[in-house]
């Protein structure tokens, strides 16, 4: 894995993390239940897409895509 995947990586899993905790914390949800919504989302496949740059995105930017999605 080259240093720019590596970094791609860290982006998207912390942007996940993040997404994660705003959900537990606006929705009282359990971990694996707010890591089911973003996992099932098409953000998230879009988020692993290399080419759409979504990863360089702040995290609330990303959950407010994610909540429109998800109709939350």
């Amino acid at each position: 894995m080259s240093e720019k995947e590596k970094r791609i990586k860290f982006l998207i899993d912390y942007n996940v993390d993040q997404m994660t905790q705003f959900l537990v914390e606006d929705f009282n949800l359990d971990i694996a239940s707010a890591l089911d919504i973003i996992y099932d989302s098409d953000l998230y496949v879009k988020l692993q897409n290399a080419e759409t740059e979504l990863y360089i995105q702040s995290p609330g930017y990303l959950y407010d895509i994610l909540c429109k999605e998800k109709n939350l």
